[in-house]
């Protein structure tokens, strides 16, 4: 009986190495290269000084990514509806990537005087 037992068990283990549905592994998003844009300490007090680099240019195509220095929340929200990363807790990041050229203006909305400028070409 126990010899049948291990044997099943063998089969079965050999059964599922030898399977032909392949597993794919779930890939984790990373960021893509691009441009990355500091949210600074005391943010909330600044006005154009607090997304750093300020103004940025990048190719059409290109990803920014933002990432909250701060010790508070913050947004990156764009002033036509474009992007919005919702609230970010200090020590996260947002990334967008802009597919066509133009300028784009962005903000807080949790401290509407800090302002940014994005410029795709």
């Amino acid at each position: 009986m126990r010899i049948r037992f291990v044997l099943a068990i063998s089969l079965l283990a050999f059964a599922a190495a030898c399977s032909d549905s392949p597993s794919t592994p779930t890939p984790t998003p990373t960021p893509g290269p691009g441009t990355a844009v500091s949210i600074v300490t005391g943010a909330a007090g600044l006005t154009t000084t607090a997304y750093t680099p300020n103004p940025i240019t990048v190719a059409v195509g290109g990803t920014v990514t933002w990432m909250n220095n701060d010790s508070i929340t913050h947004t990156s929200t764009a002033n036509g509806g474009a992007w919005n990363s919702g609230n970010m807790a200090p020590g996260a990041n947002f990334s967008t990537t802009f597919p066509s050229a133009g300028t784009f203006q962005y903000h807080c909305t949790i401290h509407p005087g800090m302002v940014g400028t994005i410029t795709v070409q």
